[in-house]
């Protein structure tokens, strides 16, 4: 117990709650709170000189802040109240009127080229270039124009070129 008194330093007495009643254990290095409510006040102080440097440079006019503010050491609770925002047209009424209207109308929801069902968005695109429902997606069900066979027979003869030797010169 004596080195405590020569050092100066003194071992806590027990756990210390934090300060704001949160429920947790605080230190000295946070000023006797919690981690979450020492970063709680911390971000506070943080805002609050913005808004003050900020309030500073609109009131004298400069744009661009230069450093040479003073620090604001002192928690500041900023309260916002609600604003009632008012649009006013500098056009006359008769003018927006006459334009005819650039927005277009909404689209209404996707359906089965041959049933008309909804099918939103599992809706299956065919070859022919028509969306169709999970009965109707097979050719044979909606009557297809796509010609598979020629389709198909291009398909082939471009992946599968004919290879001719060349004829041999006879001695």
């Amino acid at each position: 117990m004596e080195s405590h008194d020569e050092t100066g330093c003194q071992a806590p007495e027990g756990p210390i709650l934090c300060i704001n009643n949160c429920g947790f254990f605080g230190s000295a290095a946070t000023m006797n709170m919690c981690s979450k409510c020492h970063k709680d006040i911390i971000l506070k102080q943080q805002q609050a000189q913005l808004a003050a440097s900020s309030i500073e440079s609109i009131v004298n006019g400069n744009s661009s802040g230069n450093g040479k503010e003073p620090v604001v050491a002192v928690a500041v609770d900023v309260q916002s109240a609600p604003v009632e925002v008012k649009i006013i047209s500098t056009e006359p009424s008769s003018a927006t009127s006459s334009k005819p209207s650039e927005m277009k109308a909404k689209e209404g929801p996707i359906r089965c080229t041959s049933c008309r069902k909804r099918v939103g968005l599992t809706g299956f695109s065919c070859r022919c270039g028509n969306l169709f429902c999970a009965v109707h997606r097979y050719s044979d069900k909606h009557d297809c124009p796509f010609d598979y066979r020629n389709a198909a027979r291009d398909a082939i003869a471009k992946a599968n070129p004919v290879v001719r030797a060349e004829k041999l010169d006879k001695i």
